[in-house]
């Protein structure tokens, strides 16, 4: 999947970081990709039933609703349940790791992730 593919895919990332937010939202709006963004877990569900993304980007430590919890909610919802969880987190430990796996998520980066990451994440896993 060239740049070009990229162009329409819609993205959610979930971040309580106005700086990840934004730096995830300027690097997929500049290979075309329809980036939405929610503060939180209870931002983001009624963001899901309302713009239906193809890819999820969820940080794990977040306020109220953290990234394990949102996962666990969107995966155990019938109709986004196929949609990708990508977990995001400052930390690279394995039970974090794990946890992520336990809870559905499809795969982990560590912050700060590099254009090629998101990148990459997106074509692996949006067919």
């Amino acid at each position: 999947m060239k740049e070009e593919e990229l162009q329409g895919v819609k993205v959610l990332v979930i971040d309580d970081s106005k700086t990840i937010r934004r730096s995830a939202e300027n690097l997929l709006s500049k290979v075309g990709c329809d980036v939405i963004t929610a503060t939180d877990g209870f931002d983001a569900l009624a963001k899901i039933a309302d713009n239906r993304p193809e890819i999820i980007f969820v940080d794990i430590m977040m306020p109220r609703l953290d990234g394990y919890q949102t996962c666990a909610l969107i995966k155990n919802n019938t109709e986004f349940k196929k949609t990708p969880v990508v977990m995001l987190s400052s930390k690279d430990g394995l039970f974090d790791k794990a946890k992520g796996r336990i809870v559905g998520s499809d795969q982990y980066i560590t912050k700060p992730f590099s254009k090629d990451e998101l990148l990459g994440t997106i074509r692996t896993l949006v067919h």
